[in-house]
């Protein structure tokens, strides 16, 4: 995944992710434990921020449990993620 990551003071961010062999443009807006995706303007879903620090889908599309994560984890990490060997991305 390339690092372009953007984080605005409202709660909205955007970055790149790997979703079917693709990269495409991920816009993610928190609304305090859920977080709104719209991937490349056309797959939306729901991710739930559970108090454990994981990350359930509410709705939409299945996306791939990998997905979720990488999302969760850009979110609560700020974009401040290894994406080094051994990373899982």
């Amino acid at each position: 995944m390339t690092d372009s990551f953007k984080n605005t003071t409202d709660g909205k961010y955007e970055f790149t992710i790997n979703y079917s062999e693709r990269e495409l443009t991920c816009h993610v807006e928190r609304e305090g434990d859920t977080l709104h995706l719209r991937i490349d303007n056309n797959i939306n879903a729901d991710l739930e921020l559970r108090p454990d620090g994981t990350a359930v889908q509410t709705s939409g599309p299945e996306l791939p449990q990998s997905s979720i994560d990488y999302v969760r984890r850009m979110v609560l990490d700020e974009g401040n993620i290894d994406n080094g060997p051994g990373s899982g991305i």
